[in-house]
């Protein structure tokens, strides 16, 4: 029913196979964070795969050739089998990475994943202070994610720390990377907010202005001169303030293959967004079928889907448009232009949206206060969730 070859795909053979394999264990999360990247409605989705199904997705998707497995979620370790799962995944021959709020990575459970063949750790911070981590993510877990660190490095890890960065934790950036030097992290990922999901909902809370993300990276790049290969600083720029769109997830079906919690295989987290694409399901497809075939990871492959000024302009090969979910949140067509990208006829909106990010700003400094037209913060809950799904289907909100 939609596994079908689209035009603009010259047959099966003109599509490699996947490098990496996200499995999506779970959207449940002990965390709330304001900038969470799963569906804001995310409570409709309860069926998760069992651990059968996701053993039989890790060994198709190794068969047609994935070598790179993130477990994230929601926050895997709320999974009882992960352990299992990681095991499996060893036994394939699978580079496995655990992306973790840290919550539920206790001694037992992190001695257990090392046996099991875990490779790699990434733990999330919000902030680098006790208040504001805790604010961000609507709980207290500063203090267990220090004990957490501890955990990962005690047991030989590599670890990666992960901050997402906003308006509010930008100006602590230093203090950021001084806590990842505390914790012994060889990698920390200082990714700006992408404004999908519940980051989109809090979009006019979380957009920084030029100023602060310009005085950052001059912060990091001092850090790099002072602290050299001890620590590797990734920084990511938000797409907003880029004149140029991302490859985003490196070509659509071309690198990444993501399946949801509920078994639904998308070529990235967000799609499942996009009206107009049917998915396909792990429980009724195979993943080689899914990859090769289906119409939803077909639909962006090649240019022939492309409009002007992508379809002509020299750069297509390097960033295949741009994002399709970011084109929809801001034009209402995937197939359009992304419209950061400045030849984009809807740029100015992007323009626009970091214009008032500035404004606002200049507001709130110069009122003392923050202004009239700030609009509280989202968290990521159920009952939100719930309510934003009763929302998209006009039905009352039972709670």
């Amino acid at each position: 029913m939609m596994l079908a070859p689209t035009a603009g795909v010259s047959g099966a053979n003109a599509i490699k196979p996947p490098f990496w394999l996200l499995a999506e264990l779970t959207y449940r999360c002990p965390l709330h964070c304001v900038f969470c990247y799963n569906p804001t409605q995310h409570a409709a989705v309860r069926d998760e795969l069992t651990t059968d199904e996701w053993i039989k997705v890790l060994r198709e998707a190794r068969a047609l050739g994935a070598t790179q497995l993130g477990f994230s979620g929601g926050e895997p370790l709320v999974r009882d089998d992960l352990e299992v799962l990681v095991a499996e995944a060893h036994r394939l021959g699978y580079y496995t990475n655990l992306l973790t709020s840290g919550v539920g990575l206790t001694e037992p459970r992190i001695r257990a994943l090392k046996d099991a063949g875990l490779d790699h750790i990434q733990l999330s911070f919000q902030d680098s202070t006790r208040e504001l981590n805790d604010f961000l993510s609507s709980t207290k877990t500063f203090e267990l994610k220090r004990k957490v660190a501890d955990l990962i490095k005690a047991h030989d890890y590599p670890m990666v720390m992960n901050c997402v960065m906003h308006r509010h934790n930008l100006p602590h950036i230093g203090a950021i990377i001084d806590l990842a030097l505390e914790i012994g992290a060889e990698y920390l990922e200082l990714a700006n907010t992408q404004y999908y999901g519940w980051a989109m909902l809090n979009r006019e809370q979380l957009m920084p202005t030029r100023e602060q993300l310009q005085a950052a990276e001059a912060v990091v790049n001092d850090y790099r001169t002072r602290i050299g290969a001890r620590c590797q600083l990734l920084y990511v720029v938000p797409d907003y303030f880029e004149e140029r769109p991302k490859a985003c997830m490196n070509g659509w079906g071309s690198v990444f293959l993501t399946v949801a919690p509920d078994g639904m295989a998308l070529p990235c987290h967000n799609a499942r967004d996009l009206p107009g694409l049917k998915f396909p399901s792990v429980r009724e497809h195979s993943i080689a079928d899914i990859w090769h075939h289906s119409t939803g990871f077909n639909a962006f492959r090649g240019e022939a889907w492309m409009q002007e000024p992508c379809r002509s302009c020299d750069e297509r090969h390097k960033d295949f448009g741009g994002c399709r979910c970011q084109a929809y949140m801001l034009t209402g067509d995937a197939a359009a232009t992304d419209p950061v990208c400045a030849k984009s006829p809807q740029h100015e909106q992007v323009v626009a949206i970091v214009r008032a990010a500035a404004t606002r700003a200049e507001e709130s400094d110069t009122q003392g206060v923050k202004d009239a037209h700030w609009k509280p913060l989202v968290f990521r809950t159920d009952s939100n969730s719930r309510a934003l799904s009763a929302a998209a289907l006009k039905l009352p909100d039972l709670g």
